[in-house]
C-alpha cells in the first residue's frame, strides 16, 4: 500500500507526454497518496484519459489547463491548489519516466524529518545520458553555486525534489519568471536566497529512447538561451543581494569560524 500523507503530495506537470504519462503516474501512485497531475495544455488526449483514471482513484487528482503555459506555470497552479487544501510540501517529478518513483518515500521522509529544507535530487547518470546535456548542466551548476554563495545545492536542474509550498509560492508570485524551462534552477537559487537550506540525495536519471516511449521537449537553442538569460538576471540580482547574503552567512557561522 502506498504511504498516505496530509502534508506532502506528489505533483507531476505534464505536456504531451504520450503513453509514458500513465506508467509514470501509476508508478508514483504505487508509492504515495496523494498524487496530483497538472496537464499543461496537452493536445495528445492524455489529459482526458488521465481524468478517467482519477475518477476511479481517490488518491489521484488531475487539472487540465486550457493552453500550454510552461512547466513552472503548471507547477505553480498545483502549488496554489495544494496550499488551499492544507498541504505544506510537494515533491515534483517529470511525467516522462526519467525520475525514480521508487525513491518518493525516501525523499518524503527526508522532508518530513527536516520540513524547513528543500530536498533535492542529485542525478546519477547512466550510459543513456546525452554527453552534451551532462556537460551543459555542469556549466549551469557552476553558475548556481556562485549565485548562492556555495550554499550546497548538489544539482540545479534535476526536477525530482521536495519543495516547501508556501515559500515557493511566495517567491514565484513576486516576479514573472520561473514559468518555463527556467523554473527548476531559479527555484532553488531563490529559495537559497530566502534561507531555505538544501538536502541532497542521489537519484538515478534515465534518458529514454523514442522506442522506449521517451518524449523530450528540450530545445538546445531556445532553452539554452533561456538559461543564459536566467543566469544573467540572477547574477545581477546576486550582486545587489551580496551584502545581505554575506551578513547572513556571518551570523549563521559558528563562533569558532568567525
Amino acid at each position: 500500500m502506498p504511504a498516505v500523507s496530509r502534508t506532502h503530495l506528489v505533483l507531476i506537470p505534464s505536456y504531451n507526454t504520450g503513453e509514458r504519462l500513465f506508467s509514470t503516474v501509476s508508478a508514483a501512485r504505487a508509492q504515495w497518496n496523494p498524487v496530483w497531475v497538472v496537464v499543461d495544455g496537452s493536445t495528445d488526449g492524455t489529459g482526458e484519459r488521465l481524468q478517467q483514471m482519477a475518477a476511479a482513484d481517490p488518491g489521484l487528482r488531475v487539472w487540465l489547463l486550457p493552453h500550454n503555459q510552461g512547466k513552472g506555470a503548471a507547477v505553480l497552479h498545483g502549488l496554489r491548489a495544494a496550499q488551499e487544501a492544507g498541504y505544506t510540501h510537494a515533491l515534483t517529478m517529470d511525467s516522462d519516466g526519467q525520475h525514480p518513483a521508487d525513491l518518493i518515500p525516501a525523499f518524503m521522509q527526508a522532508s518530513q524529518a527536516r520540513p524547513e529544507t528543500m530536498v533535492l535530487g542529485r542525478p546519477v547518470f547512466d550510459a543513456s545520458a546525452p554527453l552534451l546535456r551532462v556537460r551543459g548542466r555542469k556549466v549551469s551548476n557552476s553558475w548556481t553555486q556562485l549565485e548562492t554563495l556555495f550554499a550546497g545545492i548538489g544539482d540545479s536542474l534535476y526536477g525530482f525534489r521536495v519543495y516547501p509550498v508556501p515559500a515557493l509560492i511566495a517567491i514565484m508570485e513576486r516576479q514573472p519568471w520561473m514559468r518555463r524551462f527556467d523554473f527548476d534552477t531559479e527555484a532553488v537559487v531563490r529559495l537559497a536566497w530566502r534561507g531555505v537550506k538544501p538536502v541532497n540525495i542521489d537519484a538515478p536519471v534515465k534518458y529514454l529512447t523514442a522506442e522506449e516511449g521517451g518524449v523530450s521537449h528540450f530545445n538546445y537553442l531556445r532553452d539554452n538561451a533561456l538559461l543564459t538569460w536566467m543566469h544573467t538576471r540572477l547574477m545581477i540580482e546576486f550582486v545587489l543581494r551580496l551584502p545581505s547574503l554575506l551578513l547572513r552567512r556571518v551570523r549563521r557561522a559558528p563562533p569558532f569560524q568567525r
